[in-house]
């Protein structure tokens, strides 16, 4: 490697102090000042990006007496100001559209609302087909004739039934009577059946 490269003095963080040329700081712009002037004060509206050239004590003094907004009118202060909260960008009125706010006439036909956000049910159409039963197999069928269902029930009407029909049958509720245990044992058996297949919880 060689330490004298041209290109490897250049990504130094801090060069050679031989080859490092200072730069001088401007005079100070105020009037009748000598000092070095490396603090840089706006020169004012109209003139963004310009600068005064001060030194501290004079930037100082400059800056006691500045005002962006001297001698504007003060509605143009204030539009000024509310144009600065949005940072002088272009802005567009929120608002509804041509309808005024107002659904369109037919909206019930145009909108579909299939999980009843807006009706407070699901939605279905009058020319909407019911929900075909579902098929059962034969053991499914038999589980539901036990317990006096005919198989179309929701998981809470099955449940409800074998809760009802266990506390009927039960020996305890039957003053010790065992005759109906084979009829409890069957319920039971058909309600297990049915939770493993999912039609109840």
């Amino acid at each position: 490697m060689n330490l004298n490269s041209k290109y490897f003095d250049r990504i130094r963080i801090r060069p050679d102090t031989a080859e490092a040329t200072p730069q001088e700081a401007p005079r100070c712009e105020w009037a009748g000042c000598a000092q070095p002037g490396g603090y840089r004060a706006p020169k004012g509206r109209h003139r963004e990006g310009q600068y005064h050239n001060y030194c501290l004590d004079h930037v100082r003094e400059y800056n006691k007496s500045y005002n962006y907004f001297a001698g504007m009118p003060d509605d143009d202060v204030i539009a000024y100001q509310r144009s600065a909260s949005i940072g002088h960008r272009p802005t567009w009125n929120m608002g509804v559209g041509k309808t005024g706010g107002k659904p369109p006439p037919d909206w019930s036909e145009t909108i579909v609302d299939p999980f009843g956000f807006f009706n407070g049910g699901p939605a279905r159409r009058e020319t909407e087909e019911p929900r075909p039963q579902r098929t059962l197999s034969n053991f499914a069928r038999k589980s539901f004739d036990a317990l006096d269902l005919e198989g179309h029930e929701p998981g809470h009407e099955i449940k409800a039934r074998y809760k009802e029909l266990v506390k009927r049958l039960h020996p305890d509720a039957n003053g010790g009577d065992r005759s109906l245990e084979d009829r409890l044992r069957e319920i039971i058996q058909a309600y297990h059946y049915l939770k493993s297949a999912g039609f109840c919880p």
